[in-house]
């Protein structure tokens, strides 16, 4: 298997993203998928501010899908994380899986986005409704309890 990995600036088609993944992949039985969009929080944000460590991130994403594609047997994956500004509604990140299954897509899908949220290295900074920066976002205790799951 060899993952569709990326860290760009630009925005994805998601339906072109699965369609290329489930022909790629070979006798799949299933795709799972996951698009995490910049939120609002409520009106508060004008949109949210995402760097990287350019080389780690893209390492970092490689080790947690092979990772991944042993644990689950996968047939393929595809996952795309954007940087930058990003207003509120855009999409911040894919992750796709495909399988012989849908158990393994979806627990797969799963693992993937647990492990991007406390392992790669990607941060975010809040641009506030009038103009000012809000802080830089912390990790939550959500997304470490998460990860610990799958030990």
């Amino acid at each position: 298997m060899t993952p569709v990995l990326s860290v760009q600036r630009e925005d994805f088609d998601v339906a072109a993203e699965l369609d290329a993944l489930a022909v790629s992949a070979g006798d799949v039985g299933a795709v799972a998928s996951f698009v995490g969009l910049c939120r609002s929080e409520g009106g508060r944000l004008a949109g949210l501010e995402l760097e990287h460590y350019p080389g780690m991130a893209e390492a970092e994403i490689e080790r947690v899908v092979a990772e991944a594609a042993s644990r689950f047997d996968l047939l393929g994956a595809t996952v795309i994380h954007r940087f930058g500004l990003l207003q509120p509604g855009e999409r911040i990140v894919l992750v796709a899986t495909a399988a012989g299954h849908r158990g393994a897509a979806l627990e797969a899908t799963t693992f993937i986005m647990d492990f991007l949220k406390t392992r790669a290295p990607f941060w975010k900074r809040e641009h506030l409704q009038g103009g000012g920066l809000g802080p830089w976002v912390e990790a939550s205790t959500t997304d470490a309890l998460a990860e610990r799951r799958w030990e």
